[in-house]
């Protein structure tokens, strides 16, 4: 066995423990020991990237005790591409968060940072259901944590209510579990797959119905209409760190989506064909709308982030609706974009936050900011990335979903709602910038100005490393198809995966 499959899983979870038990009161270990661990899994992620991109597929049995009896984590290519995109994103977030001091605002954020990590790791290279549902379970209790951290009535508001709705989430999510346990008696994917393949046809409504369940649940998590009611508020009032990590979060649930469907339920089931002609696409098409309508209308910086994720949801949720290969790699290199486009759009409205005292992230004309050109610029690169204007990776991102659904029936209507959206959240970025950085507040009187706070400059860094991210997914986009387009071959021939799992090969 691979061990080093274990160690995105185990890292994390052990530096949570001892810095909870050993660093309470040592703030500087704390962000040292934090930081070591993050590279540290970066530099795992990046070897396990490595070892996939041959095409192999590494089981690791823990216990080993093999499938379908025991607990299993598999590697593949798009599971290894998964950890090393939230490896990149953490990194860059924790840098962020220790240089803005937003760690320090509250208590244990070093360790509910790394408990979330261990729980987003986890969900990524599972092979079993039910531990799906337990690492959801990890990384939303740390989010919990996570998202009160500093305090305020608003953000203690918006938090209840992401905990109401996830625990519903949760609780289906269990609903569906069972249902699928009682027909199929395994929860191990690729058992679960074999089994499921060999039920006939006429006596599979139950698992059609644990088939919607699931995909129900997945829904919440990756905040598609009408399932999306946790995210705007909830994006908009967490800290700025906490909501860039969150940025990850909802591609849990497409990542999930695209695992559970074409590995367990796929097309030749008959199983999804309900959810994607009359479900899935036309909820992602409303999802797109909604969001980028959200992004108009927005009175908040915060707002104007959270919707602006919630319509770039609807664009990669179109991509993957369509469950063919050449979609599939459209959806994957979305969400690479839009993880990275997102978390650098919720920092970027922390530093206008921040230097705007008590205006905060409000839609209206303020005075002149520290740092006012380069923050107009960064915001200027994070709308560009966001709205799926050229030269960036967003625009590349929406012409390789534009492209892979031409041979949908729908192609038409979703060509022309991604066009018009991508206008409507130009015009809601163009809008928010000029009333933040152009409109310029007039000064009220004639006494001298005080020399603004200085500022720290690890934020601007990890803002600045962001958006470079973004513009090397621009640079690269050729030699990263490569890998992409064999991950979606690979997703899509789950023969492979089933006979590396059960060890049939």
């Amino acid at each position: 066995m691979n061990h080093w499959i274990i160690a995105p899983v185990l890292l994390p979870a052990v530096l949570a423990a001892v810095q909870t038990l050993t660093m309470r009161h040592h703030p500087l270990l704390q962000r040292v020991f934090s930081l070591a661990g993050v590279v540290a899994v970066l530099a795992v992620a990046l070897g396990l990237t490595l070892h996939a991109a041959t095409g192999a597929i590494e089981v690791y049995e823990l216990g080993n005790w093999p499938a379908p009896f025991g607990i299993v984590l598999v590697l593949d290519r798009l599971s290894a591409l998964m950890v090393l995109l939230t490896a990149v994103l953490a990194g860059l977030v924790l840098l962020y968060a220790i240089g803005s001091g937003w760690d320090q605002r509250g208590n244990n954020f070093h360790p509910l940072f790394q408990f979330q990590l261990m729980g987003i790791f986890g969900a990524f290279l599972t092979g079993d259901a039910f531990n799906l549902f337990v690492f959801f379970e990890v990384l939303l209790i740390a989010s919990y944590g996570l998202m009160i951290h500093a305090g305020g009535a608003r953000r203690l508001k918006a938090g209840v209510q992401y905990v109401i709705y996830n625990l519903l989430g949760s609780t289906l999510f269990l609903f569906a579990l069972g249902t699928l346990y009682a027909v199929t008696g395994t929860l191990n994917m690729a058992d679960l797959a074999v089994r499921a393949a060999e039920i006939p046809v006429e006596d599979s409504a139950l698992l059609r119905v644990g088939a919607m369940l699931l995909f129900l649940v997945f829904a919440i998590k990756a905040a598609l209409l009408p399932l999306h009611f946790w995210l705007p508020e909830t994006y908009a009032e967490a800290p700025a760190p906490v909501a860039a990590l969150f940025a990850i979060m909802t591609k849990v649930g497409a990542y999930a989506i695209l695992r559970m469907y074409t590995l367990v339920f796929g097309p030749d089931l008959g199983a999804t064909a309900e959810l994607i002609d009359n479900m899935m696409i036309y909820a992602a098409l409303i999802t797109i709308a909604a969001g980028m309508i959200g992004v108009l209308g927005a009175k908040r910086l915060g707002r104007l982030a959270a919707f602006a994720s919630i319509g770039s949801m609807g664009t990669l949720l179109i991509a993957i609706a369509g469950f063919r290969p050449e979609t599939t790699a459209a959806a994957i290199y979305y969400m690479l974009h839009s993880t990275f486009a997102a978390a650098l759009l919720f920092l970027v409205v922390d530093l206008v936050r921040e230097r705007r005292g008590d205006m905060g992230g409000a839609l209206r004309p303020g005075p002149r900011m520290a740092h006012h050109g380069l923050i107009a610029a960064l915001f200027f690169g994070a709308a560009i990335a966001s709205a799926g204007m050229p030269p960036l990776s967003g625009f590349i991102g929406k012409l390789l979903v534009l492209d892979a659904v031409r041979d949908m029936a729908e192609v038409w209507l979703i060509w022309a709602v991604i066009l018009a959206t991508s206008l409507v959240a130009v015009l809601g970025f163009a809008q928010a910038g000029s009333m933040v950085f152009w409109n310029l507040a007039p000064a009220t009187d004639d006494a001298p100005q005080e020399a603004p706070a200085p500022q720290p400059a690890l934020p601007i860094v990890a803002v600045c490393a962001m958006l470079g991210v973004i513009i090397a997914l621009s640079v690269l986009a050729g030699p990263m198809m490569g890998y992409i387009d064999a991950t979606a071959t690979q997703l899509h021939a789950p023969d492979g995966y089933i006979a590396a799992v059960l060890g049939t090969n």
